[in-house]
């Protein structure tokens, strides 16, 4: 049987980051995770107590920085594959990534950039959505014109991020009452838990199935409109909530005029939303 691949992962400690680490510690592959040099009191609580997840996992921690191109090469040298989970702010610098892999002389199997969501060359989103999803394009083609072997994954829905509130955009919690549903609620939608985007992903590496492609996760169990995933929660709750609509055109008008005005638009419930449904509709 062939060895497990050594993966590396930038941007290990975030929202899908962490998922990714310990999937691929689970799964048994040597798993090294790019953390920055801190003093233990540098570090917020929360991070020092993953970080020691990490270490009881078998992670490997090692200090860098993406824009620290001789630790970046360092660490790419000791690995087989490298995956990318960096934030919003940090995407189109994931060209330090693809110098770094260039640069190493590593024999990269597979990198994966940091996507996880729509897939950036089919989704049409409205600003300033879509300039997030153009940089993912970018990356992509950096990539590719650059010849090292990639995967891109797709998962459409973050379960935990959209399910806490029911798929509502702008609420805090689940209904009590009512659900505020955009649009006609028809529009099937990807909802997958952060671990199986992490154990996914990590099954991918060493797949050559997924070589040079879009890995989708698409499970038919969690395709589901708004509408079914309402009807599935007044089930499990015994209770009917109002469902108030939201035309489209009052949800263009929203995302025009900054609805939420959230700092970073993919955090934005409202364009996120608006962004699955052009997806998948």
């Amino acid at each position: 049987m062939a060895s497990k691949s050594k993966i590396l992962v930038i941007g290990a400690t975030g929202y899908i980051g962490k998922h990714i680490v310990l999937a691929s510690a689970r799964e048994g592959h040597p798993t090294f995770a790019l953390v920055r040099a801190a003093a233990g009191a540098d570090r917020p609580p929360a991070k020092a107590k993953l970080l020691q997840d990490f270490q009881a996992a078998g992670v490997t921690l090692l200090h860098g920085d993406l824009y620290d191109h001789a630790s970046l090469v360092s660490a790419i040298k000791q690995v087989d594959v490298v995956i990318s989970t960096v934030g919003f702010l940090q995407l189109k610098d994931q060209t330090k990534i693809i110098d770094a892999i260039k640069d190493s002389g590593a024999n990269i199997k597979r990198f994966l950039p940091s996507e996880f969501g729509n897939d950036a060359d089919r989704v049409n989103a409205l600003e300033p959505s879509k300039s997030t999803f153009d940089i993912k394009v970018q990356i992509r083609r950096a990539i590719e014109a650059s010849g090292i072997p990639y995967t891109y994954v797709s998962s459409n829905c973050f379960s935990g991020y959209f399910l806490a509130t029911l798929g509502q955009a702008g609420v805090t919690g689940l209904p009590t009452d009512k659900v505020v549903i955009l649009g006609d609620g028809n529009v099937k939608a990807v909802f997958v838990d952060e671990d199986d985007i992490g154990a996914y992903t990590v099954k991918a590496v060493d797949d050559p199935r997924t070589l040079n492609k879009v890995l989708y996760l698409r499970s038919p169990g969690n395709v589901l409109s708004h509408n079914e995933l309402v009807s599935l929660w007044e089930k499990k709750v015994g209770k009917t909530f109002e469902r108030v609509y939201v035309p489209e055109e009052e949800v263009l008008k929203k995302i025009q005029g900054g609805y939420t005005r959230c700092p970073y638009p993919t955090d934005d419930p409202v364009r996120a939303l608006h962004a699955v449904r052009e997806e998948m509709g």
